[in-house]
């Protein structure tokens, strides 16, 4: 089993305990799944890296294959080998997943957005202080 599997049964073994429970054989399907996954990244980060420059040289490559790698499994990581927890009667929902059950956007400054979500953050940070 590759290192997606492992990372995979592990968290799916804590986090979501009733699909876990229902995999007849956990280390075949764990061990495929690793494989897909491992796939889907090599193939992501081919199309990423689409070609090698010319003049481009040894390490600029390296890197640029690196951070293509970083990103196909940011993509992938979270849909196949990271899922979101389960919820229980007992869970709180509001402490597991946002409101809109996605996950949140980080954005600095240099993001359009920037202006619109301080704001809000603003209005929310006096929400709190004053009620």
């Amino acid at each position: 089993m590759n290192r997606y599997g492992v990372v995979a049964q592990q968290h799916w073994a804590r986090w979501l305990p009733r699909q876990y429970a229902a995999i007849c054989d956990p280390d075949s399907f764990f061990t495929t799944l690793g494989e897909e996954v491992a796939r889907q990244i090599d193939d992501l980060t081919d199309e990423l890296i689409s070609e090698i420059r010319q003049g481009e040289g040894y390490l600029a490559q390296v890197g640029r294959l690196f951070a293509a790698c970083v990103v196909a499994e940011e993509l992938i990581l979270p849909q196949r080998v990271l899922p979101d927890p389960e919820l229980t009667a007992d869970d709180d929902q509001d402490d597991l997943l946002p409101e809109s059950a996605e996950r949140r956007m980080v954005i600095n400054r240099d993001h359009p957005s920037w202006a619109k979500v301080n704001v809000e953050q603003q209005e929310r940070i006096n929400d709190s202080t004053t009620g």
